[in-house]
């Protein structure tokens, strides 16, 4: 019953249907052009008869009209004709039949019976002519092979009709199955990963099918979720852990302010406080912006930007912590085409690559910026004399509060990097991070189209 309630062995008896339907017309088509031409062609030599006869009794009377009769009969040139000229008591006076038949009339103005011959009966077709005197001329042929043919068409046609059904029913059920075997595996799967095995991915056989490209995309929605709910549980624990000691701080600071009478020290103590609260609150606002960006919900407003010009303002804002940290930072902007996007959020991006190069090159060090063309679109380039970052963790630094361990000391949340790649994904941005001799390279392409 599992079988039968397929979508696809539903399918298969609407084709039975349907292909049961087209074989009977394809039947009756074949019925009129082969049956249907010789009955007609039976009824026209019948036709041609008649007329003939008719001009015989019309020129020689009834003698003449007996004596054609009787020739037609001698010379047996059609063994299947039928004569029999007869008075009107319907008893013969010519003809190669014994007695007047058992006439069967038909609404065309033909007639049906069977002829005795020989000891069998024959089915024979025909028609009357009325003579004047109440004689009648019953003209026919015997229609034995015609009815052999069209018993032996009903029968092809019965026998065609049962073995398309019960071949599509069979064939139906073996493609029933086949289905119904991939979608239990589907299935099987599915339940697994809803028991939280989300490992578990949908079986490809490389067929190239509709189920292999579902399967497809289910397991690139899997390897998403995956990575997502691997994400949420890496925030958690890095909030836990990233949170855990400015809370203390902050906890320790406040029951010291109460205990102090020191206003001066309560008051410094109380700053010291409002600044690791607006360090929390500001690590919330980068955490709830890319969970923003990331999730789609961001009302992203796309406008013609220049690159130069928004590395311009970057640096001016930034000049004057690189002038304190003795960085030297260098910008080369050849003329480029503008990008499609969203202005502060392309801010952001540089901002954020920008702060992290001063941050972690040295005293003395650095920064290099320059925008490029090229053949996938304008590029934001920043390589920086900085300690770079490990082979094995480049990868790594753009999940949230990731943070490579030697950079662990500096202040940061270790949302900058992820901010970054969120902004890039959503403008459909490639992101690079490359490590130098001496430095790290960091490219953004944005498409132009």
């Amino acid at each position: 019953m599992k079988l039968f309630r397929t979508s696809t062995f539903q399918l298969t008896i609407l084709y039975a249907v349907i292909l049961s339907v087209s074989t009977l017309v394809v039947s009756a088509f074949l019925y009129w052009a082969t049956i249907g031409f010789l009955q007609r062609q039976t009824d026209s030599t019948i036709e041609v008869e008649i007329t003939g006869l008719r001009e015989q009794y019309r020129q020689r009377g009834l003698n003449g009209l007996s004596r054609a009769i009787g020739d037609r009969i001698r010379r047996g040139e059609d063994p299947e004709a039928l004569y029999l000229f007869a008075n009107r008591q319907l008893q013969p006076l010519a003809g190669n039949m014994n007695d007047w038949p058992d006439l069967v009339s038909r609404d065309d103005g033909w007639y049906s019976f069977t002829n005795a011959a020989d000891g069998r009966e024959v089915p024979a077709r025909g028609r009357v002519l009325s003579l004047p005197e109440g004689l009648v001329l019953l003209v026919a042929r015997e229609i034995s092979d015609l009815d052999r043919l069209l018993s032996l068409a009903g029968t092809a046609l019965a026998w065609g009709i049962g073995l398309v059904i019960a071949l599509s029913l069979a064939g139906g059920a073996f493609l029933s199955s086949q289905v119904l075997k991939r979608v239990e595996s589907i299935n099987d799967t599915t339940q697994r990963i809803i028991t939280g095995d989300l490992s578990q991915r949908v079986e490809e056989r490389g067929s190239g099918d509709e189920f292999d490209q579902l399967a497809a995309n289910l397991n690139r929605m899997l390897d998403r979720i995956e990575h997502l709910m691997s994400g949420i549980r890496h925030v958690g624990d890095s909030i836990a852990h990233d949170l855990r000691t400015p809370l203390t701080r902050l906890r320790h600071s406040l029951e010291e302010t109460a205990a102090s009478d020191d206003v001066g020290a309560m008051r410094e103590r109380v700053e010291n406080a409002i600044a690791d609260a607006d360090k929390m609150l500001a690590t919330f606002a980068a955490l709830l912006r890319i969970a923003r960006i990331e999730s789609g919900s961001y009302s992203i407003r796309k406008e013609r930007v220049s690159l130069p010009h928004i590395v311009s303002d970057a640096l001016e804002l930034y000049g004057v912590v690189a002038d304190e940290k003795g960085v030297k930072i260098e910008f080369d902007a050849p003329a480029a085409p503008d990008v499609q996007g969203d202005r502060d959020l392309i801010f952001q991006l540089v901002t954020n690559l920008l702060d992290n190069a001063i941050k972690y090159t040295p005293n003395g060090g650095h920064v290099y910026l320059s925008v490029q063309q090229k053949p996938t679109g304008v590029a934001f380039v920043l390589e920086d004399s900085g300690p770079g970052i490990p082979e094995a963790e480049l990868g790594r630094v753009t999940r949230r509060f990731y943070r490579v361990d030697g950079s662990r000391q500096r202040p940061g949340s270790g949302l900058g990097l992820s901010l970054v790649k969120a902004v890039a994904d959503l403008h459909h941005a490639e992101l690079t991070l490359d490590n130098l001799d001496n430095g790290l390279r960091v490219e953004v392409v944005f498409p132009t189209r």
